[in-house]
């Protein structure tokens, strides 16, 4: 699970950075070997509610540290001004905190999944963390006034550095990322058929277990 920093007043955003207060990302969805990566199973008792007010605080931390980013921009930059190529700085910035390690071509566990040994590959932000991220700054964005075709982190140029993260990092860890496929609920036809069939056997044990009765006593 790899962490999304939080910016504090004063710290610079393309020097070296002090005093950074760590946010978990709750919502990385990758899988493989990652360097220092802590995966908690998540709780089956947790209720609707409680999983609203996670995603919702972890949204205002999110759109905070995005904030203190632009302020501490050099030049220092507004809202109003920032677009799709200034987000994709921030998502590069991001990765001097990344925890999941990807390896380099060169490497002799590229697109290996579990790795034997350590190497020298640099870590970086997980791509299901930088995704979940943008969705939540996107919504953020609208929902601070913003309007939906001036969001910049629903810029294009977003999106496909979101792929082209995605696509290197699944060559690159052996990782895929495509969704399982969800089972289909059978029709109502063949469940009322499969219903029947089964209560037509229970029928014949039913009788058979009757007539076996009888000859006993019968006898």
């Amino acid at each position: 699970m790899d962490m999304i920093p939080q910016l504090m007043e004063g710290s610079s955003a393309y020097g070296g950075v002090t005093n950074l207060n760590i946010i978990s990302d709750n919502s990385s969805s990758v899988t493989g070997a990652t360097a220092g990566e802590a995966t908690q199973p998540p709780s089956s008792s947790s209720s609707p509610s409680v999983n609203s007010s996670r995603y919702e605080n972890q949204k205002r931390r999110d759109w905070n540290t995005f904030g203190q980013y632009l302020r501490n921009h050099r030049p220092p930059l507004s809202l109003s001004r920032c677009s799709g190529a200034h987000v994709l700085e921030f998502l590069r910035y991001l990765d001097q905190f990344g925890k999941t390690k990807v390896h380099t071509n060169v490497c002799h566990f590229y697109g290996h999944p579990n790795p034997p040994a350590p190497c020298p590959c640099p870590l970086r932000q997980a791509w299901g963390s930088l995704d979940a991220l943008i969705g939540r700054l996107r919504a953020a964005f609208e929902e601070n006034g913003g309007k939906p075709e001036t969001n910049p982190f629903g810029a294009r140029a977003v999106r496909l550095y979101l792929r082209e993260v995605r696509d290197m990092q699944s060559k690159a860890r052996g990782v895929s990322y495509e969704k399982k496929k969800r089972k289909r609920p059978l029709p109502p036809s063949s469940a009322s058929s499969s219903s029947a069939v089964a209560s037509h056997q229970q029928f014949q044990m039913l009788s058979s277990t009757s007539s076996t009765s009888q000859l006993k006593f019968e006898k």
